[in-house]
């Protein structure tokens, strides 16, 4: 997924009201951004850090700004050192990324649907982020794919989800073992933000109410998978799997 504007450079001051994020740009500018993150976004938000912004393409909307990636120091285990790393913290762009991740075929265990829709109402009161289908679908099940942002890492290499309490994420996972019991696939793909993760695992210290469903899920026949991504200033790609611990 590419920008569709050249991202702009800046210094978080801070983020409040969830959703805003005040700025100074490098020209001195001080700005207030859309944050498109309802989480704790916890070591991503403090004030000094080194953020990207994208500017709004359509001219009337109110906050000429969108918070893309913030730049931080992860520590590098294996050589002992730290280094900067991107995170993607704009929950609106996993559904975006894992799509072009099954269109161009990363995701391996998700080929061979011809059919894919986004934000197709199920369950009770729901949308699946991704429905795939096949030509033959007396033959061969759907496949519902929820997913689901990542950027949380507390021990380096080891990313988990969530970073606060979700209930919603909790439904989502009870929705899916539904439609598994349904007959249906249902797949749950974790998408990381971030090119430091050598692993993923569930932050249940966090959310024991979503770990718990998690393992439900699993057992109801839910698949699980975690891929993390290359960031840059430009770009953001869907590049590799990670082992969910």
């Amino acid at each position: 997924m590419k920008f569709p504007t050249k991202l702009i450079k800046g210094t978080l001051i801070k983020r409040y009201k969830r959703f805003l994020a005040d700025v100074t740009l490098t020209n001195g500018d001080e700005i207030t951004a859309h944050c498109a993150n309802p989480g704790a976004m916890l070591g991503l938000k403090a004030p000094g850090q080194t953020v990207w912004l994208s500017p709004a393409t359509n001219p009337k909307r109110k906050l000429k700004y969108s918070w893309e990636l913030t730049e931080i120091k992860t520590e590098n285990a294996t050589q002992n050192t730290q280094e900067n790393t991107l995170v993607g913290i704009n929950t609106s762009h996993p559904n975006k990324l894992i799509e072009e991740a099954i269109h161009n075929g990363t995701i391996t265990q998700l080929q061979n649907y011809p059919n894919l829709k986004r934000e197709v109402k199920y369950g009770e009161n729901s949308r699946i982020d991704i429905l795939l289908q096949s030509q033959t679908a007396e033959q061969t099940p759907a496949c519902y794919v929820e997913v689901k942002n990542v950027h949380l890492v507390r021990e380096p290499g080891l990313a988990e989800f969530p970073d606060s309490v979700t209930t919603r994420g909790s439904k989502h996972l009870k929705e899916l073992a539904n439609m598994r019991e349904k007959g249906q696939r249902a797949v749950m793909i974790y998408c990381i933000q971030r090119e430091d993760a050598a692993a993923f695992s569930l932050a249940q210290d966090i959310d024991p109410t979503y770990a718990a469903a998690f393992e439900d899920a699993i057992k109801a026949g839910v698949e699980a998978y975690a891929y993390r991504c290359k960031i840059t200033p430009k770009e953001i790609t869907v590049r590799k799997e990670v082992p969910i611990k």
